[in-house]
């Protein structure tokens, strides 16, 4: 078989051009040239396989063919010229493009389009595209066509304003381009992009000749500015007419369904898949299949995705990203792992950085070190992955949540590339883990190196702020703020309410009031919150109460924030008062509601009450560790310790919290070895105790009287647990021995303390001298607790009674005397009952109940049986 000619090569050449085989091109016309270099070619061979370099975006190769086509002459070709043009601009070499369009003699519209369009795209100098169209136009001849205006108006779509657009739009109008389809449709894109959502439409509505693309554009501009019925109803009008929709459409619309109220947009969303499947190009198209996995993961349906995800035909990388973060955003981190595991194990693509960072919070979540550092392995090995810094940012994040602020520091330098997002994570990671230092130096470091703090490090500055409650820093934040005029640009006020929350927090409630007012038009709802609750914080009910009623439009959290303010600062009544006129208003109670309403039932010591909540949490389905514990620990303080053991038994997922409470709940009522069966049965489960658990065993022990099981708790909290005790634990102690009636080895105690005894120590061994008559060591405890909080008249009460019983009226009169100097009265004692739904209280000498004559008459029976009781054990 004869070689074939240069002819036929030049036709084989041109052949592969043609076709899209760039590569096999550019191998024979290089092995050609290299063979036959006498043989001359035409420009449309040259013309052919520069466009091959432009497809391979081979700029190196097409240099080199510059080089040749200028030695051989055809450089003046224009068709040659406008090749070499193309491939300059599409490689992003606008200077060699604007350079070589200087040399060109005879341009047509097609050669300023071309640099127009490399201009356009290298998105660098738009300027420089404005400038150019104008000289165009200038020029007169060539007169700019309707791809001219199109390349023009993407770039006045970016640039901000309008008026260049609209003039532009002008000239359409003067040459009578309004009725190409292109034109139209970069209008229409343009004005949508710059929120004139109805001169979008009006111009689309003028397009004669409507296509896919001129759908798509004010589709696409209604979902944009937020207009997603309208949006909607354009996509269900494009149905009824010639125009099919294609990918793009369907990669609009289903973020509008995932957008509206769930049924609805789940149920439009559904269709639309319908109609996917009735479309075989749709159907087999990879990006319409990865929106529809992410339309349903959004809405939670991981079954369905993942049914969809493992029917695709073929998978990119974009799809298995999509399934991966889905996965972890619906909180199903296994499966979001095992996913990944699948990607690197049976397909032939490689993970990014995209796939990383929906991948490290599953890892976080479920601490799993191990899987986290084979990820952080596989990103070292890999070059490519260093220059994202989303990758390092998330492994700070996964390791700081993983408690490991070494490895998330350590992380945090080896980011070749640290942006403002990497600062912010490592910032957070030290602030949340209550590296204080570190975080202080760490900020100096960046604005060392001049790095502008955003929103998101004012807040993270701001938390720390509030956390280690340090009103100074608040204020140097506070100024920072006004200085650099950050407070100017807070249009979602996130930063003023942050810095009002801060000072309420810190308790200068003149601070956060000033700093109220100066939000004065831009309150939002949020704005309120801190305010009432600085006031909470001060015991400022009123105030409190004042900047409530200043709330128009409230929802359910100012209303919780009152309550609880009622709450905490003894108005029980206008608590109670406030939840009666919440439902009244047609608003329905949270948790949050009712946890704040808990504390009115302890302190109107109502059962009732208390059931009321109880029941309406049952009828919500409220369910949480936090509020079953709160119940648990409000039965068992209103005396129903039987109502608080049920529901901790009912209870199917107990932590430390229900341990504790319900602990505590048999300590209150003296019940020590029930207290001691739930802690063993809380280690068995593999619960660890903390030290308010502790507490609470060692108090029920004391209570119960349980000397020997009490020290043998205490004596295990360092060896066993390897936690050093706390200063309540000793005095826990402390009440243990000395209630036992070893106050000697109590004092012994207090005395060889690691910690320096507080009066609540000294007080309880007080008490135990007066019920076991150690009047000498009673007058040593009382005179230390004269001297750190004369104020308590409750000491000298209890050290006049040691006096009183022993019969030592000298030091009696003494004590007296001591509270008459001091000018303190012992408060009238009250005591109260709830009997048929209604509170009745007694004061010391009060005679004012109105059943006062028959409660006399049984406390007086009362009376005689006790002392017929003891009369007949003495006999």
């Amino acid at each position: 078989m004869a070689e074939p000619n240069a002819k036929s090569w030049i036709t084989i050449i041109n052949g592969f051009c043609r076709d899209g085989f760039h590569k096999e091109a550019l191998s024979l016309f290089a092995h050609e040239i290299q063979s036959s270099p006498s043989v001359r070619y035409n420009h449309q061979l040259f013309s052919a396989v520069l466009k091959s370099c432009t497809s391979l975006a081979d700029i190196l190769l097409g240099k080199a063919l510059h080089g040749y086509v200028t030695k051989l002459g055809h450089i003046s070709c224009l068709a040659v010229s406008k090749a070499l043009l193309n491939l300059y601009a599409k490689c992003g070499v606008i200077d060699d493009c604007y350079k070589l369009f200087g040399q060109v003699d005879n341009t047509d519209p097609v050669t300023w389009n071309i640099l127009l369009s490399g201009l356009a795209c290298s998105r660098v100098d738009d300027a420089r595209v404005m400038n150019l169209f104008y000289n165009m136009h200038a020029r007169d001849q060539p007169k700019p066509n309707s791809v001219t205006v199109a390349i023009v108006l993407s770039v006045c779509a970016r640039l901000g304003g309008i008026f260049a657009g609209k003039n532009l739009h002008a000239y359409v109008i003067k040459f009578g381009l309004e009725r190409h389809t292109l034109v139209g449709n970069s209008l229409t894109s343009m004005y949508a992009k710059r929120g004139l959502v109805h001169d979008a439409y009006s111009v689309f509505d003028s397009i004669e000749d409507k296509d896919v693309v001129s759908w798509n554009a004010v589709i696409s501009g209604f979902s944009e500015n937020k207009l997603l019925g309208d949006a909607f109803r354009l996509f269900s009008w494009m149905l009824t007419g010639p125009i099919k929709p294609n990918y793009a459409t369907i990669l609009n619309i289903l973020p509008i369904c995932a957008s509206l109220d769930e049924d609805v947009g789940y149920l439009f969303g559904r269709e639309i898949h319908c109609y996917v499947l009735r479309r075989a190009e749709l159907i087999a198209d990879v990006s319409v299949c990865n929106a529809l996995v992410s339309f349903y993961l959004r809405f939670g349906r991981t079954e369905e995705a993942e049914l969809l995800f493992r029917r695709m035909k073929s998978r990119d990388l974009v799809s298995w990203n999509a399934i991966i973060a889905g996965y972890a955003s619906n909180d199903e981190w296994l499966k979001a792992l095992n996913l990944f595991c699948e990607l690197i194990t049976k397909e032939m693509i490689w993970p990014d950085s995209v796939t990383f960072v929906s991948l490290l919070p599953a890892c976080a979540y479920l601490k799993n070190l191990k899987v986290g550092k084979e990820i952080h392995g596989y990103f070292l090995r890999h070059p490519y992955l260093e220059e994202d810094a989303a990758v390092g940012n998330a492994l700070v994040s996964f390791y700081a949540k993983c408690s490991d602020m070494e490895a998330a520091y350590r992380t945090f330098l080896m980011i070749c590339r640290r942006d403002l997002i990497s600062w912010n994570s490592m910032l957070d990671a030290f602030s949340e883990s209550g590296y204080n230092s570190q975080f202080l130096n760490l900020l100096n470091c960046m604005l060392m190196e001049g790095i502008r703090p955003d929103s998101i490090t004012i807040l993270t500055i701001i938390h720390f702020c509030t956390t280690v409650l340090k009103e100074g820093m608040v204020k140097e934040t506070h100024g920072y703020l006004i200085k650099t005029g950050l407070l100017l640009g807070d249009t979602e006020h996130n930063i003023g309410n942050a810095i009002l929350d801060a000072y309420a927090k810190c308790r200068n409630i003149k601070y956060a009031f000033n700093v109220f007012q100066s939000l004065l038009e831009k309150r939002n709802l949020v704005t309120f919150n801190p305010v009432i609750s600085g006031y909470a914080n001060c015991g400022s009910a009123d105030e409190a109460f004042m900047t409530f009623n200043r709330i128009y439009a409230r929802d359910l959290t100012p209303w919780n924030l009152m309550i609880r303010v009622y709450a905490e600062n003894d108005f029980p009544n206008q608590a109670l008062s406030l939840f009666l006129k919440l439902q009244a208003q047609g608003m329905k109670p949270n948790a949050v509601t009712i946890m704040s309403l808990l504390p009115v039932c302890s302190q109107m010591a109502s059962v009732h009450l208390l059931r009321q909540c109880h029941g309406y949490v049952i009828r919500a389905c409220f369910d949480g560790v936090h509020l079953n514990g709160a119940l648990l620990h409000l039965y068992a303080k209103c005396g129903s310790i039987f109502s608080a053991s049920k529901i901790f038994q009912c209870h199917p997922q107990k932590d430390v919290v229900m341990f504790t409470a319900m602990i505590g709940g048999y300590a209150m009522h003296g019940m020590g070895k029930a207290a001691l069966k739930v802690f063993s049965d809380m280690l068995e489960l593999g619960v660890n105790p903390d030290h308010v658990v502790i507490t609470a065993v060692l108090s029920a022990c004391s209570h119960a009287g349980l000397v020997d099981e009490g020290l043998e708790i205490f004596r295990s909290i360092e060896k066993v647990r390897g936690i050093k005790p706390t200063p309540e634990q000793y005095a826990s102690l402390v009440d243990l021995l000395a209630r036992g009636g070893q106050i000697s080895d109590a004092y012994s105690l207090v005395n060889r303390m690691p910690v320096e005894a507080d009066c609540n120590v000294w007080g309880t061994l007080l008490g135990a001298c007066r019920i076991h008559h150690e009047v000498e060591l009673g007058r040593v405890m009382a005179n230390r607790l004269f001297e750190m909080e004369a104020d308590n008249i409750g000491n000298y009460v209890v050290m006049s009674n040691l006096y009183a019983a022993d019969a030592r009226w000298d030091g009696v009169v003494e004590i007296r005397k001591l509270m008459k100097t001091r000018d303190l009265k012992k408060p009238a004692a009250c005591s109260w009952i709830e009997v048929e739904r209604k509170n009745n209280a007694f004061m010391a000498g009060d005679y004012s109940h109105p059943r006062r004559d028959m409660i006399y008459w049984v406390l007086s029976i009362l009376d005689e049986q006790i002392k017929d009781q003891v009369t007949i054990s003495e006999i």
